[in-house]
């Protein structure tokens, strides 16, 4: 009975997590389009919670550059997610006007948002105690949604620093239409900070913090500590805050990359899950694949770790 008058005011993250979240920055903050001297493409595969079925499986796609002079970054990034029957289309384009300040540059930015929502009843999985209930759909389901998102994201010597809202409306999610509405889409917000250490000329440590909260649901956030040898080996360690009840958060990561040619990055993590699930599924993978159009040039040029 509680859990049958309770339902209504249950509201949960809505967006997908990234371990590799500094090589993502575009799917919390829009105003990250063209901070980084180079075009760049992206290409991004997580598998969250491996032989749970049904889990959360995303891949992403993304693009930016600077343009007139480098004083507007744009871009956009297309993810596919996917929880069980249901899936998500996301495109969302930015649009950022870059301020030269004192000691770096202010970006400033807008973006639309496209999303197509689905929803496959009749797959297989699905096994109802009836061969026939009105309460479950007998065809799949889809809506689409538009929305709009801003942030502002700083670049200085050596550190960053940005706070996004990616989704600013209240959209309707349900697919039926009710007098009353059950399912909307919710705030997320995104604050983040990374700086550069240079220990040497080939040893440079960065920690990164993603902060994450979306009404209705308990504060996040992601930290992460890598290593980037001789511009070109990179290493890191990390952490998921989380919400499980045992109070170790949610995960512990561990990643490794390679700068395999000037244009070319790659790198894998591995989330070792400390929540309750554990016992069920072997961890959650993601792999990035970067390509930098016009790497930056060698001869004292930095590469900011977090781009």
């Amino acid at each position: 009975l509680l859990f049958m008058t309770a339902w209504l005011s249950v509201q949960a993250q809505q967006d997908p997590h990234y371990t590799q979240f500094m090589f993502n920055k575009m799917a919390y903050n829009p105003a990250y389009a063209g901070s980084f001297e180079s075009p760049t493409l992206t290409a991004i595969y997580r598998k969250q919670w491996i032989g749970l079925e049904g889990s959360p499986e995303t891949q992403v796609v993304s693009y930016n550059q600077r343009m007139l002079n480098n004083r507007v970054g744009v871009g956009g990034t297309l993810t596919r997610n996917v929880i069980g029957i249901s899936r998500g289309i996301t495109l969302d384009i930015p649009w950022s006007y870059r301020i030269p300040v004192k000691r770096g540059v202010l970006g400033m930015a807008m973006q639309v948002s496209v999303r197509n929502l689905y929803q496959n009843w009749a797959d297989p999985r699905l096994n109802p105690a009836l061969a026939i209930d009105n309460a479950i759909p007998s065809e799949a389901q889809s809506k689409s949604l538009v929305n709009f998102g801003c942030g502002i994201y700083y670049t200085g010597t050596n550190w960053y620093a940005g706070f996004g809202v990616p989704r600013l409306l209240d959209n309707n999610i349900d697919f039926l239409d009710f007098d009353d509405v059950f399912s909307r889409e919710v705030q997320h917000f995104y604050g983040m900070f990374g700086r550069d250490f240079d220990i040497d000329r080939d040893i440079r440590i960065t920690p990164q913090i993603l902060l994450k909260y979306a009404p209705g649901a308990p504060f996040d956030f992601d930290f992460n500590t890598s290593v980037l040898v001789k511009q070109k080996f990179f290493g890191g360690v990390g952490y998921r805050l989380g919400s499980d009840t045992n109070g170790a958060g949610e995960s512990v990561d561990v990643l490794l990359g390679m700068q395999g040619t000037d244009n070319l990055f790659f790198c894998l993590s591995y989330d070792i899950g400390l929540t309750q699930l554990y016992k069920y599924n072997s961890g959650s993978i993601e792999a990035t694949v970067r390509w930098w159009f016009n790497p930056p040039a060698s001869g004292g040029i930095v590469i900011p770790t977090g781009d």
